[in-house]
């Protein structure tokens, strides 16, 4: 089943994706829903973000090419991570497909994309093991992880290079019934193919992510985790337009714009 939340008048409304229309529902597809009589077609319609997250975590790390460019980049040895860590993100750093990722015109020119499979929870989630980790898992949607690395590597924090307004492109809906360890990652940037890889290539799985975070943390229903990238990414510049391509799912596709 493929989910979206849309603008419906001036409030947003969850709906449920069937051929070329969107069925509005009353409720949420997280607790209870009721399918309404309201059908809208799919291109008419203005597509949001498809779930705001009660907490936002990233992998960050989690694929060997990345960790070992990254190194490069610093001139260091390559450090896999040990275990499963997760990191947070922001969610004024939401913006749906189609919205302009806005580069500050202090940043630098190294803002670059990282596209990203998406697990989103689908209900409550504590001391849960690897086995039954992806029952708890609603579906899945994509992201794009755009960082400032100079903002990145130079705060003390992640709040700028991770999390300025508009640097976080999720959606541009959520689909069901996924097996996430078939999946492949294709970026585009002005339609070039810049980056492809396998999920199931990831250091950590889904649901090896899940178990090991339920073990300290409750994951509560629609909270995300962004599975990380692989790859090394190129800069994005004004006037570019970067796509995050997951068959199965969709393109997550947004303009680039700088501040001047």
């Amino acid at each position: 089943m493929r989910w979206c939340r849309f603008q419906d008048k001036e409030a947003a409304s969850y709906g449920i994706i069937e051929g070329d229309d969107v069925i509005a529902i009353s409720g949420s597809p997280f607790e209870q829903y009721q399918r309404t009589g309201e059908r809208h077609p799919l291109n008419s319609v203005k597509l949001l973000v498809p779930v705001i997250p009660p907490t936002f975590y990233a992998a960050g790390l989690n694929y060997r090419e990345h960790v070992i460019e990254s190194a490069a980049k610093r001139g260091e040895e390559p450090k896999f991570p040990p275990n499963a860590d997760i990191g947070y993100r922001a969610n004024n750093a939401l913006i749906e497909n189609g919205g302009a990722i806005v580069i500050p015109k202090d940043a630098s020119e190294v803002v670059q994309y990282e596209g990203e499979l998406v697990a989103v929870i689908g209900k409550r989630c504590k001391n849960v093991s690897e086995a039954e980790a992806l029952d708890y898992v609603f579906g899945y949607t994509i992201g794009n992880d755009v960082s400032e690395r100079r903002w990145q590597h130079g705060d003390r924090t992640l709040w700028r290079g991770k999390n300025t307004d508009t640097f976080k492109p999720m959606g541009p809906w959520i689909e069901t019934d996924l097996d996430p360890a078939t999946l492949t990652v294709a970026v585009r940037l002005n339609g070039r193919e810049v980056a492809s890889y396998r999920v199931a290539d990831a250091i950590f799985s889904v649901q090896t992510f899940i178990s090991r975070m339920s073990q300290y943390v409750t994951l509560y229903p629609g909270d995300v985790i962004w599975m990380g990238t692989d790859g090394a990414p190129e800069n994005m510049k004004h006037g570019d337009v970067v796509e995050v391509d997951i068959p199965g799912i969709g393109v997550l596709s947004n303009p680039v714009v700088r501040e001047r």
